[in-house]
């Protein structure tokens, strides 16, 4: 990542407000509308591939239009060395897809709470980072809250869904330690790995979803019977499938974007308390708009999870040794909302 002047001013509240915000509503939204399509669609690689295919479109034209603020390249020798960080995001947006597929919204967090926990062990595995006590006190809470939610939510649950959720969990916990070797593939540049990941990840699902049986489901998509039996009112499966694949593709586009300037302007607590927030928001809005029915266990579940996920970032803040603020700012690089960074080694200035 390109070292920022150490004078530089800190972000005004405004700024950091108004990228927090995007991401709330770009996640939620995000989440939605995979919903509402995967509730209509038995092809969920074929719905990924189109959102990867549309983001990576999305970068070229606004390549062509000199829109970014570096010019994109496509350079074999980069491509290999993403090897391990295209494999990692293919499987585990797949695994993803599957998990909301086959479980309500609601249940959705649940389903991946592993990750905090899945994050700690990579990183102890891979990066030889030793977690604290009070560390692995706070995953043995988030442990705690997911099996809290996958055996006392009252309601029956899908074992394919929570299976897919697992894997998914330890899948984002191993990107999480890949993503600091692929930005360095990439001289640094979070837009240039947003663009390889995104082109490089379409072009292997492509494959993927034709050889786990869903070509029969896509020719059916775009030419079967089903469009001729919907009622007056509804939306087609196809209309359907395509505006959730332009919607998530273009609010996926707009978020590999926008983490240029989060990189700038927010902070590992803000990140846990956005998604602490957006896992509430999410909890409501399945209910408002998928009917999801919340169990006294499952909203137990979402609580233990959060709290743990708190104590976490708070526990972490305290034993990460104080810099500089300048300092802060040039070494602080940003991982997903959804990703937990855990024991990684401290950036040499």
């Amino acid at each position: 990542m390109p070292q920022q002047n150490a004078s530089a001013k800190p972000a005004s509240r405004t700024l950091v407000i108004g990228v927090v915000v995007f991401y709330l509503v770009a996640a939620l939204a995000m989440v939605t509308a995979n919903k509402w399509v995967l509730n209509t669609t038995d092809i969920p690689l074929f719905f990924l591939w189109s959102q990867l295919a549309i983001a990576a479109l999305l970068f070229m034209v606004s390549d062509a239009l000199r829109l970014l603020p570096d010019r994109l390249t496509f350079n074999l020798e980069t491509c290999k060395g993403l090897i391990p960080m295209v494999g990692l995001n293919v499987f585990g947006l797949s695994f993803s897809n599957y998990t909301l597929k086959y479980v309500d919204a609601s249940f959705y967090q649940v389903a991946r709470g592993m990750i905090l926990p899945f994050t700690v062990c990579t990183s102890f595995i891979f990066l030889h980072s030793r977690p604290s006590l009070r560390i692995l006190l706070c995953c043995g809470l988030v442990t705690f809250g997911f099996f809290v939610g996958v055996f006392l939510d009252g309601t029956p649950l899908s074992l394919v869904g929570i299976g897919f959720g697992v894997a998914s969990s330890a899948i984002t916990a191993l990107h999480s330690v890949v993503i600091k070797q692929s930005l360095n593939v990439v001289g640094g540049s979070a837009l240039a790995l947003s663009w390889y990941t995104n082109l490089l990840s379409a072009i292997v699902l492509l494959p993927l979803l034709l050889f786990a049986g869903e070509g029969a489901g896509v020719v059916k998509l775009f030419f079967g019977v089903d469009e001729l039996l919907v009622k007056e009112d509804a939306m087609s499966p196809f209309a359907t499938f395509a505006w959730g694949s332009f919607i998530t593709g273009v609010i996926g586009f707009l978020m590999s974007i926008a983490s240029l300037l989060s990189i700038k302007v927010t902070s590992p607590i803000t990140h846990m308390v956005s998604s602490a927030v957006r896992g509430v928001a999410g909890s409501l809005l399945a209910i408002w708009l998928f009917d999801d029915i919340i169990t006294t266990g499952r909203a137990s579940s979402i609580a233990i999870i959060l709290l743990g996920s708190i104590l976490y970032t708070w526990v972490k803040h305290k034993e990460t040794p104080v810099a500089p603020a300048a300092a802060r700012r040039v070494s602080y690089e940003r991982v997903k909302m959804d990703d937990i960074e855990a024991g990684e080694k401290p950036t040499k200035l």
